[in-house]
């Protein structure tokens, strides 16, 4: 048996408490974003920190694991998430020099539509908000195509160019960030499969791997992004795994999709879900899909069907000419962590004290990497913060969604 030091005054109430000692140790399940943002915050805040994940870090099977993700603070009319995603624009920045490695790619951000954009729409409704938050946007005007030639000319017509906005390595960006978390104190155990919780007097004070190993502390935190329903059934009508399929395509001549001549882009995603990055230097292009996706058990086979990769070919090769006979080099199947109303769910769990939940990715989570850490810890302590509110444990009888995120 293993055992983190624990705050004695926890044990003594079955509630917890409005305040919560800094000098307290937690044991978070998950080695994604969610878990290891926060574990390195935490320990910042002096707290005994303790990670566990089934996997290597990064696990091949997460979702954080890839190799791109976009970073964009364009979210339509939702201020709160436009605000959150300027910090993080400004966090990733810090994280290059921090780790003297170009990990994010300020490439630009091209959101494209094929007729006006109307109120309402994700396209007007980001630009206005990104303008008065006093973000400057390139335009889309006639002959934009000249500068991005690889688009087939006169599909989209409409749209504007972010240029604060790009992508980051995933894959990367979280082996560096568990580079850091041991750097920091954070002791992390990689093969270490969540067996069950273990309790003292109705309180949640730990847990025991699958392996038999006991450990305890003042809080566990769920990290678990799409195996959280499956890991806690209660949750079952509020959180899910969707699998959304990527595509990799090879192109012949690389520099014709990268930047300048091609960024990060969105075309009619609010209405379609397409999005995609431009070419890394082997030739290899991802395109993926921002929409409803498909339910999966999160350790099903991760299998793209026929009719998925058929429409991404047409999609490619309407889209782009150069795509038309384009080989696939990888096709994936990524997992999101959907919450009903597609925002986080981060909270102490109501009627299990000393559980803490810190999930609901819903395919937008990634690009806040650099401030979730500390939106996770404010929870956890029980300060104050502006998004608390809108992460709690909630009703879902009133049903949102991302603008972003293209709805059937």
């Amino acid at each position: 048996m293993v055992s983190v030091r624990v705050h004695p005054a926890l044990f003594d109430s079955l509630t917890l408490q409005p305040t919560i000692p800094s000098s307290s140790s937690i044991l978070i399940n998950g080695a994604g974003v969610f878990g290891l943002t926060a574990a390195i915050e935490l320990r910042r805040r002096g707290w005994g920190v303790t990670v566990i994940d089934p996997g290597p870090i990064p696990r091949p099977e997460a979702a954080s694991t890839d190799i791109s993700k976009v970073v964009r603070a364009d979210y339509g009319s939702d201020a709160g998430y436009t605000e959150l995603g300027l910090k993080a624009l400004d966090g990733w920045r810090e994280w290059n020099q921090q780790w003297n490695e170009t990990v994010y790619r300020e490439d630009g951000f091209l959101v494209l539509t094929r007729d006006e954009p109307q109120r309402g729409s994700f396209e007007y409704d980001s630009h206005k908000t990104l303008t008065a938050l006093g973000q400057s946007l390139g335009t889309i005007e006639p002959g934009w195509e000249q500068r991005f030639p690889s688009w087939k000319s006169n599909l989209y017509s409409h749209g504007y160019l972010n240029p604060r906005g790009g992508w980051a390595a995933s894959g990367r960006a979280v082996e560096l960030l568990a580079r850091d978390a041991r750097a920091a104190g954070v002791d992390i155990r990689e093969h270490q499969t969540f067996g069950r919780f273990v309790e003292r007097a109705a309180k949640v004070i730990g847990l025991r791997t699958e392996s038999g190993e006991t450990i305890h502390a003042d809080f566990t935190l769920m990290a678990t992004g799409a195996w959280t329903a499956t890991l806690l059934p209660e949750l079952r009508d509020v959180l899910w795994a969707t699998g959304q399929p990527v595509v990799h395509f090879k192109v012949e001549n690389p520099d014709d999709f990268r930047p300048p001549k091609f960024s990060v882009w969105a075309a009619d995603i609010g209405t379609t879900g397409w999005y995609g990055f431009p070419s890394l230097a082997d030739g290899t292009l991802k395109i993926a899909n921002h929409g409803p996706g498909r339910p999966i058990h999160p350790d099903d086979p991760r299998t793209i069907l026929p009719e998925e990769e058929e429409r991404f070919r047409q999609f490619a090769a309407t889209t782009f000419p150069a795509l038309k006979n384009a080989p696939i080099v990888e096709r994936r199947l990524c997992l999101y962590g959907d919450s009903f109303d597609g925002n986080f769910w981060i909270d102490h769990h109501p009627d299990r004290p000393g559980l803490v939940i810190a999930t609901g990715d819903s395919g937008h989570a990634f690009k806040f990497a650099p401030v979730l850490g500390k939106v996770i810890a404010d929870i956890v302590e029980r300060k104050p913060h502006s998004l608390s509110e809108r992460f709690a444990w909630r009703d879902p009888s009133q049903v949102s969604a991302e603008s972003a995120r293209f709805k059937e």
